[in-house]
């Protein structure tokens, strides 16, 4: 059994859900993971479609270095925003598990709300890039840990 960072208040009314050592970008799977918390389950679900197919985006508060703007962010009251669509579709099948877990705790699914998402950093992956003049430079990924608790 793995252990999370926060124990849920009522155990026996909540539902959790992790991946590890996720093939995704850290920073922005961060950004879409803060967008989200607080949600219900069908309105992150939703909003996570939409920002798949670029209806909606991701404001980028922390992480927003070379991030354009865009009018779409002016609904979190942001200027910049981007629509990760890997992060959203791990998000996604994150979302997915945990509901499969509360439907086999038999929890009321439709009032299930994201109490705690936390991203960590995972070891990064090694590849090299070959340059000119036979020089060879790192050329790595930096993938996450993702976890998180949805309460009834």
């Amino acid at each position: 059994m793995v252990r999370y960072s926060p124990d849920p208040e009522n155990p026996t009314k909540s539902c959790k859900s992790r991946g590890s050592n996720l093939r995704v970008h850290f920073t922005n799977t961060c950004e879409t993971a803060q967008a989200i918390k607080g949600m219900h389950i069908r309105k992150a679900t939703k909003y996570l479609k939409d920002v798949t197919l670029k209806k909606q985006c991701v404001a980028f508060h922390h992480y927003n270095g070379g991030v354009g703007r865009c009018a779409q962010a002016k609904q979190w009251d942001w200027t910049q925003g981007w629509w990760p669509r890997k992060s959203a579709e791990y998000l996604l099948h994150m979302l997915k598990n945990a509901d499969s877990n509360a439907e086999l705790k038999g929890l009321d699914v439709d009032s299930l709300v994201t109490e705690h998402i936390q991203v960590n950093k995972a070891p990064k992956m090694r590849h090299r890039t070959y340059r000119a003049h036979g020089r060879i430079n790192p050329y790595m990924s930096s993938s996450c840990h993702i976890e998180m608790v949805l309460t009834e």
